[in-house]
């Protein structure tokens, strides 16, 4: 089973990947400026259960793969490794986008913000692509159930998103106030969350040494 230094730096590697700009973020952040700290739970409520809609495609996908072919493991491994290089170059590449950039959004009623949160999750290429790119890096066929090690890896990236994004809905008025006052805050942001992506991605490619 997934060993507690691996769970560590996958814990890590979950909690920049969710503080980097995406829908997700977006929309929710969005939702509880315009429309209050409710809807912004509400919506992130919806965006959970995508969560766990890509969670099962990805687990069973992968566990079909793995059984299937042993080497796609390295295959694997590299496209996840090549995936956070680019998140790492989006996040600190001219132009940027930073996480407390929302946009307007009209009045919603709940059943609507919970599907909204829903599909925005869902049809997010950014989640998925984590699933299937970083989730093999620590699963080890040979150490049970490739199954239910996934279903143990989203339980905890889950519930790191879940914390995040509820933080930012609930302080996201006084933190978009205090970085709006300050680029320097928004440009540090990026460079952070771009260089550690940046070194997730090399200790991935890098073949672990016996």
């Amino acid at each position: 089973m997934t060993g507690l230094h691996e769970l560590l730096f996958f814990s890590l590697a979950a909690l920049v990947l969710v503080l980097t700009p995406g829908p997700n973020m977006i929309y929710c952040v969005s939702r509880a400026l315009c429309q209050g700290r409710a809807a912004g739970l509400l919506s992130l409520a919806g965006v959970l259960l995508g969560f766990v809609v890509h969670l099962m495609a990805a687990s069973l996908g992968l566990t079909a793969l793995l059984l299937a072919v042993p080497f796609a493991f390295d295959a694997i491994r590299l496209a996840g490794a090549a995936y956070l290089a680019w998140l790492a170059w989006q996040a600190v590449k001219p132009g940027g986008a930073a996480p407390f950039q929302p946009r307007t959004l009209p009045t919603d009623p709940p059943r609507r913000l919970f599907a909204m949160g829903f599909l925005t999750n869902v049809l997010n290429p950014k989640v998925a692509m984590f699933y299937l790119s970083f989730f093999p890096q620590f699963l080890h066929p040979d150490q049970g159930s490739v199954l239910l090690q996934s279903l143990k890896l989203g339980a905890i990236q889950i519930g790191i998103s879940g914390a995040v994004n509820c933080a930012l809905v609930l302080g996201a008025a006084g933190i978009t106030v205090f970085l709006s006052r300050s680029e320097g805050w928004l440009r540090a942001q990026r460079w952070v969350i771009g260089s550690v992506l940046a070194a997730l991605a090399v200790r991935i490619a890098l073949p672990e040494r016996e």
